[in-house]
């Protein structure tokens, strides 16, 4: 974004990319896990769940990179140490099943995270209506990803 883009922002944009890079870091976290789960999936029917969780995985580093591009036009940089995510992260890091064939376990897991993505984008979306038009567009996409990922995910658990 350019000075005027920017200038337009009508909130703190330090508070804002403060939000962004606590969401950044929910991506990585959330990547990474899913991946994680993607390769140690055991158990009957591990191969569809092991498809859903890297086509979910792919998503939200696809996420974490347009965040950490907006973080970037406002003027600031997205979490360098990986170090920090977890500790700037809305919500710690969910450890995966020890049983990597409970699949019920692993789908609740990915659904209380989407949730989690759910209200952390629905808070920034309210925050930014009519105020920074293009951080509410971005964020409203991706919220709607998360939508579909939660119904994906709980639709699994009523099979």
């Amino acid at each position: 974004m350019g000075k005027q883009a920017r200038a337009i922002v009508d909130l703190s944009l330090k508070d804002l990319v403060k939000d962004l890079n606590r969401a950044y870091a929910d991506e990585w976290l959330a990547f990474y896990l899913y991946w994680y789960m993607a390769q140690t999936v055991s158990g009957r029917a591990y191969e569809d769940i092991q498809e859903f969780l890297n086509k979910i995985a792919k998503d939200e580093l696809e996420h974490a990179q347009e965040i950490a591009d907006l973080i970037i036009k406002l003027g600031d940089m997205p979490i360098a140490n990986p170090m920090e995510l977890e500790k700037n992260a809305n919500a710690p890091y969910l450890m995966p099943p020890k049983n990597t064939a409970d699949i019920n376990r692993i789908i609740r897991i990915v659904t209380e995270a989407e949730a989690g993505a759910i209200e952390v984008y629905n808070k920034i979306a309210k925050k930014t209506l009519g105020k920074d038009n293009v951080t509410y567009q971005l964020v409203t996409h991706i919220l709607s990803e998360e939508v579909d990922h939660e119904e994906m995910f709980e639709n699994l658990l009523e099979r």
